[in-house]
């Protein structure tokens, strides 16, 4: 049996959507571990990005950093066509990128409503558009979603849960269409995680660890460890399905 692990992505190549800071950072190194080359986009933080990608080079793997804003259908697909071009193959995409507005219902600015929808609904959607094209069998598509999609606790959160709950659609979908080429499409779900976006010491944090079955915020490695089984050997019978990394929040 093949194990997961140093050297189970040798000669892979990965693509991963905000992958500067949090979640995404944490996946791109992780998938660097395992043996990947690794692309990682970015909006904004060029050497946040850039810092992500040098630590992928120093581990002896490919590190490339590309500002490319998901809400922008033509930068989608040029970042597919670049990796393709430059490394000749594209075996894994993370579809991570996301941004988060909440607040009643009624106070959203339509700007927002499109804002969030474009960048975690229709840029994930395009991002595996582009890359079944290139996605051999063999190849993986993994989309970060959110726990709010499976179990919504707290008001204000109308938006945000809408397009991560669309994520189940698109991954079930892309799991139907791309099995019969021996492509994988899964959907992780992170609880609250400690990131700079949301801290575990920040001031809501005891009240997102307490709605939790463990007490506890999750880590960025926590995540990569579930996407990292999922895009490896150990995961190839795996699809279709979405993995709650969420510490019992939707439990």
């Amino acid at each position: 049996m093949t194990m997961n692990g140093a050297g189970a992505l040798d000669g892979k190549v990965a693509l991963v959507t905000g992958g500067s800071r949090g979640i995404g950072a944490a996946v791109a190194l992780r998938l660097a571990e395992d043996g990947a080359d690794v692309v990682l986009t970015y909006r904004g933080g060029a050497e946040r990005a850039e810092e992500v990608a040098a630590k992928i080079t120093a581990m002896g793997r490919t590190g490339w950093a590309v500002r490319a804003d998901g809400a922008d259908p033509q930068a989608v697909h040029g970042v597919v066509a670049a990796v393709a071009e430059r490394f000749g193959r594209l075996d894994v995409l993370v579809n991570n990128a996301g941004v988060g507005v909440l607040g009643p219902i009624g106070g959203l600015a339509l700007d927002d409503v499109d804002r969030v929808l474009e960048v975690n609904v229709r840029a994930p959607f395009l991002f595996a558009r582009a890359a079944s094209a290139h996605l051999t069998e063999g190849g993986r598509i993994v989309t970060i979603g959110s726990c709010v999609a499976q179990r919504v606790a707290f008001p204000g959160a109308t938006l945000y849960a809408t397009s991560k709950a669309a994520l189940i659609g698109l991954t079930k979908a892309l799991a139907r269409e791309l099995g019969p080429r021996g492509i994988t499409a899964n959907l992780v779900h992170p609880g609250p995680i400690d990131t700079d976006m949301n801290p575990a010491d920040g001031p809501s944090a005891q009240f997102q660890a307490g709605l939790t079955a463990l007490g506890r915020y999750g880590t960025g490695a926590e995540v990569a460890a579930a996407v990292a089984y999922l895009v490896g050997a150990d995961g190839r019978y795996v699809t279709g399905a979405e993995l709650a990394v969420d510490g019992g929040f939707a439990a």
